[in-house]
């Protein structure tokens, strides 16, 4: 009896002295160059039936793993990337009510996708066919007062500098932000990718570089034509009158008329420095800001709906100053306008100049007549 009890407790620790060996062979074969002697790797966990079936019978679904993302994605990790937020895979997690968003970044997505870029090119749209409307039904303004030959100074050469820079840049920034918003649902299908991604490549690069031009060029813009668009008495009345398109005469005004003076102070002032500030914010140039998911999207927010009010506001603007008024872009063109186009569209800034009240240079005076034609023999 005790004979056989020794000999089958021999052939058990021979047994786990093989298996020992076994496991410290697998181990060293599957050990990291430099691990201690005795290190046993872990062992290799046993596929998931069910996961193994989903790859056969949807090929591509990456759903578990989203799964797991959203369960800890927003528990800050770690990471060797610096910057706020770096340890933090997806944004947080709020349910938002009457919706099924379940992140801040889904409902921002949501939020710039479905409704600033359908209704911002809606109203866009909408104005541009107005514009259009009225040129075809009423035509250019103007005309109705006869040249002179007579020329006066409207806009200095450091006034039609500034007004250029300011104006160029805009264009620049207008064109290539309409094509990152709205380029792939209108462009991309025509164009193909391919062209598509180099255009819109080279449009933000642009729009980076456009940008500063057209802040520094604001501020001037502001500074330069501030004094002359505070309101003065004839404003009301300009407003009363839609500006002379409710009567048969243009209604009489200063320098600049209100019209004029709503696109400056809403327009320039207050939707260019909204714009300005909130661009400055996104390309992460404003200090003392937590650049966080939340705060870029607050800033992406604002800067498409002031930028998309901005263009819509100015589109009329450029209208009138290109081919809405007759002489009104050879007045930022040149600088100068013929007397009777000043009499016609400013007629108190008219009275003004010729009763000295504002120095303004002048062109050389009228032509003479021409001679009268030799009768025919």
């Amino acid at each position: 009896m005790i004979a056989t009890r020794l000999l089958r407790l021999a052939l058990a620790g021979m047994l786990l002295a093989a298996a020992a060996q076994h496991a410290a062979a697998q181990g060293a074969a599957s050990a990291p160059p430099g691990a201690p002697a005795g290190f046993v790797a872990p062992a290799e966990p046993k596929p998931d039936e069910n996961n193994a079936q989903r790859e056969k019978s949807q090929p591509g679904n990456n759903a578990p793993l989203w799964r797991a993302v959203r369960e800890s994605g927003a528990e800050p990790g770690t990471t060797t990337a610096e910057g706020i937020e770096a340890g933090v895979l997806i944004q947080g997690f709020t349910q938002y009510p009457g919706t099924s968003y379940t992140t801040a970044g889904e409902a921002w997505r949501q939020l710039r996708d479905r409704w600033l870029i359908p209704y911002g090119g809606a109203l866009l749209l909408i104005v541009a066919g107005a514009i259009g409307l009225f040129y075809w039904r009423v035509g250019t303004l103007g005309g109705h007062e006869p040249d002179t030959g007579r020329k006066i100074e409207r806009f200095t050469p450091f006034e039609r500098s500034a007004h250029w820079a300011n104006a160029i840049a805009f264009v620049i920034l207008a064109v290539s932000g309409l094509v990152m918003a709205f380029g792939k649902y209108v462009l991309l299908p025509v164009i193909g990718g391919t062209l598509f991604g180099w255009l819109s490549y080279a449009l933000k690069t642009a729009h980076n570089f456009a940008g500063p031009v057209f802040a520094v060029s604001l501020l001037i813009v502001i500074v330069t034509f501030a004094r002359d668009n505070l309101p003065r008495a004839g404003d009301l009345a300009w407003l009363a009158k839609g500006g002379g398109l409710i009567g048969s005469h243009e209604v009489p005004s200063h320098r600049y008329n209100a019209g004029e003076k709503l696109v400056f102070w809403v327009g320039v002032l207050l939707l260019g420095l909204i714009v300005v500030a909130s661009g400055l914010v996104l390309d992460k140039l404003v200090p003392n800001i937590e650049y966080t998911r939340a705060n870029m999207q607050l800033a992406n927010i604002v800067h498409v709906v002031s930028a998309v009010l901005m263009m819509a506001l100015f589109i009329g603007h450029i209208y009138i100053g290109t081919i809405g008024m007759q002489g009104a872009l050879g007045a930022m063109r040149t600088g100068y306008v013929d007397e009777g186009w000043a009499k016609e569209h400013h007629e108190l800034w008219y009275r003004d100049i010729q009763a000295g009240k504002i120095p303004a240079r002048r062109s050389a005076e009228p032509l003479p007549p021409a001679a009268p034609a030799a009768a025919p023999r």
